[in-house]
C-alpha cells in the first residue's frame, strides 16, 4: 500500500493465498518468480529465523535472504529487502514507528536498499498500552490514544491495532506480522526521485 501512494502500480507474489491482498496478487513461488518487467522488487522473506522471541524457541527456521537477493540481483532490477532486527541485511536502515506522526505502535523493520536511503532520527520510545498489572503504568494509558503492542499474543483490540499501523483490511494474524504502509511509502518516495534522476542521467549522455 506504500509503494501505491508513493506512486507505484502494484503487483503482489506469495506462496499462499492472499484473499485481503488490495492490489493485483499472484499465488506462486516468490524465489522462481519471474521479474521481467519490473521497475522494482520488494522482498520480505520469512523472518522467524532471525527473531530473537523465535530463536529462544530452538526451532528450524528458513533462511532465505541470501537466496532472495541473488534472485533480485540476477533481474538487474532496484530492489528493498525488508526483515527484523537480526537478519543478514546488507548496510540496512531501521525504520520505527516513532518515526511517523500518525503510528502508534514501536516496529522496528530494517530495509537493505540497492540506492541510498535516508535515515530519520530515532526517537525515545513511549509508554506502551499494557493489560499486564505488574507493570507501573497499568491503568494509565488508554488504548484508543497511545501506542499499543500489535503481536501474536497483543494487547489491543483488533480496531486499535488497524489504526496503530494505519491498515484497515487486515485480520489480526496478518497485523501481527505486517509493516506499517508509511514505512514503505517513505522509501518509495526516495525511490521514485532515484528512479527518475537514473533516467534524467541517462537521457543527458545520448
Amino acid at each position: 500500500m506504500g509503494y501505491y501512494r508513493a506512486g507505484f502500480d502494484v503487483v503482489g507474489v506469495d506462496i499462499k493465498p492472499q484473499p485481503r491482498y488490495p492490489f493485483e496478487f499472484y499465488q506462486g513461488d516468490a524465489m522462481t518468480w519471474p521479474l521481467d518487467g519490473f521497475d522494482v522488487v520488494h522482498a520480505s522473506p520469512p523472518c522467524q529465523a532471525y527473531s530473537i522471541l523465535q530463536k529462544q524457541n530452538k526451532r528450524a527456521y528458513p533462511d532465505l535472504i541470501q537466496q532472495v537477493r541473488t534472485h533480485i540481483t540476477c533481474a538487474d532490477v532496484e530492489y528493498i529487502i525488508e526483515n527484523v532486527k537480526g537478519a543478514p541485511l546488507r548496510n540496512p536502515v531501521m525504520l520505527c514507528g516513532t518515526m511517523f506522526p500518525n503510528l502508534r505502535v514501536i516496529r522496528h523493520r530494517m530495509f537493505e536498499a540497492s540506492f541510498p536511503l535516508d535515515v530519520l532520527e530515532h526517537k525515545r520510545h513511549p509508554l506502551v498500552f499494557t493489560y499486564d498489572k505488574r507493570k507501573f503504568h497499568y491503568g494509565k494509558l488508554d488504548q484508543d490514544t497511545s501506542f499499543v503492542q500489535v503481536t501474536g499474543g497483543g494487547n489491543c483490540t483488533i480496531h486499535n491495532a488497524r489504526r496503530a499501523l494505519g491498515i484497515h483490511w487486515m485480520n489480526k494474524k496478518e497485523l501481527n506480522e505486517s509493516i506499517p504502509p508509511v514505512y514503505t511509502e517513505y522509501i518509495g518516495k526516495q525511490l521514485i526521485q532515484h528512479l527518475r534522476h537514473a533516467i534524467a542521467s541517462t537521457q543527458s549522455t545520448k
